[in-house]
């Protein structure tokens, strides 16, 4: 109900707009038919434009949910009393519809009156008009294409005179005006300026039709008197263009008038400016939007998903084979070295680095004397073209979109060497194998600024750099929001993944907004999801944590 007054309000602006600009600047020129065109358009604006709004998106950082707590309130023991509300709106409702039933009510009476005229005449056909000669003391109109008057009330010159005005109101349908202006009186009743923007188009098809009729009349003197003469008759339809109008003595002034000069024509546009800053003002809608929310979006957009992959058994021919179809379909650069094999020819060190156009490039590097795992460069193209290039680590479908997620299997092995280096949307990724057999075991590490690896008495220590604090999820349950990181024990992890964006979004829902770090362990690890290093205090600044974990 409120958004119907919003427009009512906005319609009646734009009302009394057109009409202060013709009743100030326009209805004293001559431009007649332009002046016709011009209040018209001002009634289609003010139905029309009010229900054109333009949204305008901006981008805004989410906003931080905190948690709170809701006061507790007794409650009372007394029922309060119901307190009566009077609905203005309803009660301004009931005013408007009680006033636009009214006038429709005069509206069909009107039409009824017309038709109780037209009804049983004889018509006499003469080109595309419609003569009627009636005996009613009425004055003389038009309604479309019918003409309607009293021959015996007139001479044959004024009679004449009385003709060739009607026809102009009916070769120019003058008739769907009025109509139109009656029905925005029925739709605009309370606003008093649109009875008056109805009687200016009235008045001015009257100048319109003085004006035509003139032209084609031989004396124009001879007419204004017709004009005068016809004043005496007061009975007239109200929905149709009648000879007899008020204010004859202005028609008479303006059938004189001398043709107004064309540079005046530069008033009509003044109303553009004004139309240009009722839409900045009232139909402009701006939508907030968060970032992360615009990412969603644009990553439903993809037009195509390519992976290429690489296993154990992938030969130099295979490799050079993908080179090729990344450089050709999307000028994607591709490089391999520090390719090693086994004896049974099969890859147990690659690293290769990739490079689309100017952004960064990115490498993964994996080596140690067992066959390497498969993985896949995998192209993401949008609809808009733009390419998107990264690794797949996971056994994820190829059919998945490019995610911020890599997953890093945790194993033990004797004297081994694995080097795992992944970067993605989110977090550089470093992870290596520890071994809780003996000391035999050799582990090397890459480090960088995001994640680092260190080895600390066969123990890996992970240091994550995350803001928002990251969500632990062991064995798909979320663990209590008390338990450290630091206490799990790497011996019996069998994979670390960490999500964040979209896939952390799509599977925990508003909880995605903090990075997901997921741990599945080799073997149950107790009631809270987590199992403390046997034998082992842990401190904040010790150096035999599992894992440390900081804001």
């Amino acid at each position: 109900m409120e958004a119907l007054f919003i427009y009512i309000a906005k319609s009646t602006g734009l009302i009394v707009m057109f009409f202060c600009v013709y009743h100030f600047l326009l209805r004293k020129e001559t431009f007649f038919n332009t002046n016709r065109w011009f209040l018209l358009a001002g009634l289609g604006t003010s139905a029309l434009l009010p229900l054109l709004v333009y949204t305008k998106t901006i981008l805004v950082n989410p906003t931080p949910v905190s948690n709170f707590v809701l006061p507790q309130v007794p409650l009372s023991q007394t029922t309060p009393k119901e307190v009566f509300v009077i609905n203005w709106n309803y009660i301004l409702l009931a005013i408007y519809g009680l006033g636009f039933l009214i006038l429709l009510i005069k509206f069909a009476l009107d039409f009824y009156s017309l038709q109780s005229v037209l009804k049983g005449k004889k018509v006499h056909q003469q080109a595309d008009f419609k003569f009627i000669d009636t005996n009613e003391n009425i004055a003389p109109f038009s309604y479309f294409e019918y003409i309607v008057y009293n021959s015996s009330m007139y001479t044959p010159s004024e009679l004449e005179n009385i003709i060739e005005h009607e026809k102009v109101h009916s070769d120019q349908n003058h008739t769907a005006d009025i109509l139109i202006a009656r029905i925005f009186c029925l739709l605009f009743w309370f606003n008093p300026v649109i009875w008056l923007y109805k009687k200016a188009i009235a008045q001015n098809l009257e100048f319109i039709a003085d004006k035509e009729a003139a032209k084609k009349l031989s004396d124009k003197r001879a007419y204004q008197y017709t004009l005068l003469k016809i004043t005496t008759h007061e009975s007239c339809i109200a929905i149709t263009n009648h000879f007899y109008q008020s204010l004859i003595k202005k028609r008479i002034v303006m059938l004189n008038k001398n043709q107004s000069k064309k540079r005046n024509l530069w008033k009509y546009y003044l109303v553009i400016p004004a139309l240009v800053a009722f839409v900045l003002l009232f139909q402009v809608k701006t939508i907030a939007q968060e970032k992360h929310q615009i990412q969603k979006e644009k990553a439903d957009e993809i037009k195509s998903l390519d992976v290429y992959k690489i296993s154990k058994t992938s030969t130099d021919s295979d490799l050079k084979d993908i080179k090729q179809k990344l450089k050709t379909n999307h000028n994607i650069d591709f490089e391999t070295s520090e390719i090693k094999r086994n004896a049974s020819s099969q890859l147990t060190s690659i690293k290769i680095d990739i490079k689309n156009g100017k952004q960064q490039s990115q490498s993964i590097q994996t080596g140690g004397n067992k066959a390497i795992k498969d993985f896949g460069v995998i192209v993401k193209t949008d609809q808009n073209g733009s390419k998107t290039v990264g690794f797949q680590t996971s056994n994820e479908t190829a059919n998945s979109q490019i995610a911020p997620e890599d997953k890093l299997d945790v194993q033990t092995s004797q004297n081994s060497k694995v080097i795992k280096n992944v970067k993605t949307n989110h977090y550089t990724v470093t992870s290596c194998d520890a071994s809780a057999a003996g000391d035999n075991t050799n582990t090397s590490v890459k480090a960088n600024t995001d994640l680092s690896v260190n080895e600390t008495e066969n123990i890996v220590k992970v240091k994550i750099n995350a803001n928002p604090k990251p969500i632990i999820v062991i064995n798909g349950k979320f663990a209590d929001p008390d338990i450290n990181i630091e206490d799990i024990n790497p011996t019996k992890i069998s994979t670390i993944t960490i999500k964040k964006g979209i896939e952390a979004e799509a599977k925990y829902g508003e909880t995605g907004n903090h990075p997901v770090i997921e741990v599945v362990t080799k073997v149950a690890i107790g009631k809270y999801e987590f199992e403390p290093l046997q034998g082992k205090i842990v401190k904040s600044s010790g150096t035999q944590k599992t894992f440390s974990l900081t804001n």
